[in-house]
């Protein structure tokens, strides 16, 4: 399960999104999940989904490797879903003592888990089709104009990026450890959920010392290449729009026009 998780990771490949200015990869995330929060009904979602499809289509990652990232959030859907099934009132279609479920319940449940479901898989798809580099000159050229107002920009895409990659790195850093562990006859498989929860505890200890350690060789590989910040730095390549950012620009924004008009509308 720990190498399921394909957030923060980057899949080389050549294809149309792949291409894209990192400014426009963003943009167009962050106005899908604008729409995705105005939609209000399931025809709303078969929209954006369909859009969505398309997207994975052009950036050539198999769908596979995409839905294996949903496997480590299952438990959060699970618990997302029976959560709204038992917790929201309206017509009660079963009742067993304190338990009961809702025609509402049943339609917020599933209404929930299919946005989270694309918005993890939309999250995804920016990471898995933008380096970690470009994807930190991209964060940081759109929040430049927030420098006027002594934002440091630079340092919070830094971050950003940084935690992104980090998120790989720990993943293997787990692994290695539960492996290491398991040849020393640790049991993370038997045993219900409370069991199993607490067999985790004995990683917590060497994984934050090795998160501690990869953070330290970073801050001294960061000082030997004479990292000062973003004053002054140039770079090797600069990143610029072309046509086909702004026609996916322009698409994103007649997708959101199509998604307004469908809340108003339907």
């Amino acid at each position: 399960m720990i190498r399921d998780i394909t957030l923060g990771q980057y899949y080389s490949a050549d294809s149309i999104l792949h291409r894209l200015d990192p400014r426009t990869k963003i943009m167009a995330t962050l106005i899908f999940i604008i729409e995705l929060f105005l939609v209000k009904n399931f025809i709303g979602f078969a929209v954006c989904g369909a859009a969505l499809a398309v997207c994975v289509v052009l950036s050539k990652v198999p769908l596979s490797f995409i839905l294996r990232g949903l496997k480590p959030i299952f438990m959060i859907l699970a618990f997302t879903f029976f959560l709204n099934i038992f917790m929201v009132d309206g017509h009660e279609i079963f009742r067993w003592k304190f338990i009961k479920i809702t025609t509402e319940g049943i339609y917020l449940a599933l209404f929930m888990s299919i946005r989270l479901i694309l918005l993890i898989i939309s999250s995804s798809v920016l990471t898995l089709t933008t380096k970690p580099i470009a994807l930190t000159d991209g964060l940081e050229k759109l929040m430049a104009p927030l420098s006027k107002l002594r934002v440091p920009s630079h340092e919070i895409a830094m971050m950003m990026s940084i935690a992104l990659r980090f998120i790989p790195l720990l993943l293997d850093e787990t692994d290695k450890i539960m492996k290491a562990q398991q040849a020393r006859g640790a049991d993370f498989e038997s045993g219900n959920i409370l069991k199993r929860a607490k067999s985790m505890i004995p990683i917590l200890v060497p994984l934050f010392v090795s998160a501690f350690r990869i953070a330290q060789d970073l801050a001294m590989a960061m000082e030997a290449r004479c990292y000062r910040g973003g004053a002054g730095r140039t770079r090797m390549n600069e990143i610029k729009f072309d046509k086909l950012d702004f026609m996916s620009i322009a698409a994103c924004i007649c997708f959101l026009g199509v998604v307004i008009a469908m809340r108003v509308l339907i």
